[in-house]
């Protein structure tokens, strides 16, 4: 957390841009203060305001509407006396936002960051790197509106950098990519250009590929708790909650927990930017309607044949499409699902009315 000597910074510092400003007026006028959300528990948060850390509570009406803050979003909040927690009133609309499905449910996001800059996507180079994984934070990353980076982590475990690195380019279009060892502290100064001005920035990876010990780094301290890898080399999970982290230079992080599982949500451009050079095909394909299967004059096929599309890649994209797909077929039940559900309460009312 913030130490309270470094809380006299400015909500500018916090990243209060002017988006956020007029986004805010309302609130001001109903007595309200800014602040932004630094980490995220069940049920309560922890802001911060341009007095310091405050302790908060979304409102009644928040939690009845179900639009609830994440860290890094911006929220306009009432004080309390007596050393209660604050009361959150209303989310300001976010800027970016990372999301994924939730796991568990048919259909449900789950919003992991908001207002985000850019995403730091990172893979450890002492066996965590998977090139079809990339690909999915990828597509998360570009729907979400922010910058991708990529991070390969724990480049002194690797006997072999330049090899990774160009394995990663190969699926890593137009995205900077950055290998790094938090032991050794190479390539860890050439992220600090991306916090300047303020910006925020978030790390999304699998668990004990260095997320936290990286936040160290940036930070200059123990700012994150971090733990040992396991001995069978797969990483434990460290971070529980959501944090977001001041660096003493300027711009903010934002900590992640390690995602077993990352669900695609709604990322169909994100999808088309993270598979640009498969998708530009399609339009050289003789038949504008080509499914890419057994049509003459495929631009895709014919791709595969020379060896200039990998079949990994592409059987990666088919993938993530139908996962798309699928997902479409499920909001589009739920919706209708949802209408009958208005539409049989209204009925009911209109039959039975409620007499004063």
């Amino acid at each position: 957390m913030i130490p309270a000597s470094e809380l006299r910074s400015t909500l500018e510092r916090l990243g209060f841009g002017p988006h956020f400003q007029a986004a805010f007026e309302e609130h001001a006028a109903e007595g309200l203060a800014p602040a932004r959300v630094a980490v995220q528990h069940r049920g309560a948060y922890v802001l911060y305001t341009e007095a310091g850390e405050l302790p908060a509570e979304p409102s009644g009406r928040l939690r009845h509407d179900g639009v609830l803050p994440v860290s890094g979003d911006w929220v306009a909040y009432r004080a309390n006396p007596g050393g209660a927690p604050a009361t959150i009133h209303a989310v300001l609309t976010r800027r970016t936002a990372v999301s994924r499905k939730v796991a568990w449910a048919a259909v449900e996001e789950q919003v992991l960051a908001a207002n985000i800059d850019f995403v730091f996507l990172v893979a450890a180079l002492d066996g965590d790197l998977n090139l079809r994984r990339l690909e999915r934070y990828l597509a998360t990353a570009w729907e979400s509106g922010a910058e991708p980076v990529i991070i390969l982590s724990k480049s002194d475990l690797c006997a072999d950098v330049p090899e990774r690195l160009a394995e990663v380019e190969t699926v890593a279009l137009g995205v900077p990519v950055h290998p790094l060892s938090c032991v050794t502290g190479d390539g860890i100064d050439e992220l600090r250009p991306y916090f300047a001005g303020n910006r925020t920035g978030a790390l999304l990876g699998s668990s004990g590929v260095g997320k936290s010990t990286l936040i160290n780094r940036l930070v200059g301290d123990d700012a994150i708790a971090t733990q040992e890898v396991r001995s069978d080399g797969r990483g434990r999970h460290t971070t529980t909650t959501r944090e977001l982290v001041l660096l003493p230079e300027g711009g903010l992080v934002l900590d992640t927990p390690g995602m077993r599982e990352l669900q695609l949500w709604d990322v169909g451009e994100g999808l088309g930017a993270a598979f640009e050079d498969v998708e530009s095909l399609f339009g050289r394909c003789r038949f504008s309607d080509c499914t890419h299967q057994r049509e003459p004059g495929c631009a895709v096929k014919r791709a595969l044949a020379e060896g200039t599309l990998d079949h990994a890649r592409w059987q990666s994209y088919l993938k993530l499409q139908r996962e798309l797909r699928a997902l479409e077929l499920k909001q589009d039940k739920r919706a209708k699902s949802e209408e009958r559900k208005r539409w049989r309460q209204h009925s009911r009312a209109r039959r039975h009315p409620k007499r004063w």
